[in-house]
């Protein structure tokens, strides 16, 4: 037997309390149920629509509340700024930056030209995957070094990391000893992201504050 469809929506975190409303409002009286299961509060609608709203940050807790106290909780826990770090690192360029809120305070940007790989064969082949190995190590070093003057200092005062780019370039990075500590912050997911540049490292939040929701074949 296939299992239920499900589809995902992405939201900007300031459209989640009109999204619940505009939830409840399609799906009929009485308002919906609300469970949590780790960090996921999941809608139960009568109609047996249901909405799993991705908490950021989480787990979010709930104290035994009744359904609408949990939702206004969740609303208060999602609309919270928080001082989050970011590492962006792809082939073009790495961005190291630390938010409050959606404000950039902090940042260090750098671009690197990491050579594309050649159809050639034999040794041509050889000696271009080792430049390019080596001109990826370089970027790596400098993006480790960005990262360390910029989030180390701040390090305790972070409520998490949020990695966007490469995954192979960020955890480059992020093996280097000096951020050992703060491995334990890193967000679960890394977001895809342009070549690192000021302006996307800017725009950065709207990606890690958005508001992921899982909706099944009712909803």
């Amino acid at each position: 037997m296939s299992e239920p469809a499900t589809r995902r929506i992405a939201i900007a975190r300031e459209r989640l309390p009109r999204w619940i409303t505009g939830f409840a409002e399609r799906h009929g009286a009485p308002e919906p149920e609300v469970t949590i299961d780790g960090s996921v509060c999941i809608l139960h609608a009568p109609d047996r629509a249901t909405a799993r709203i991705a908490v950021p940050f989480g787990p979010l807790v709930t104290g035994g509340r009744d359904d609408r106290s949990v939702i206004e909780g969740l609303v208060d826990h999602v609309l919270t700024d928080r001082r989050v770090g970011a590492l962006l690192v792809r082939r073009g360029g790495f961005a190291v930056g630390v938010f409050d809120g959606t404000r950039l305070v902090d940042s260090k940007v750098g671009s690197s030209y990491v050579q594309s790989r050649t159809k050639a064969g034999g040794w041509s082949q050889q000696r271009y995957a080792r430049r390019r190995g080596n001109q990826a190590r370089q970027l790596y070093d400098r993006a480790a070094d960005a990262a360390a003057s910029v989030l180390l200092p701040v390090a305790d005062d972070l409520e998490a990391v949020a990695r966007g780019g490469d995954r192979a370039g960020v955890d480059a990075v992020l093996d280097d000893p000096r951020f050992r500590e703060i491995t334990k912050l890193v967000l679960p997911r890394i977001y895809p992201t342009e070549d690192p540049r000021l302006r996307v490292l800017e725009a950065f939040p709207e990606a890690y504050l958005a508001i992921t929701i899982e909706l099944n074949e009712l909803a």
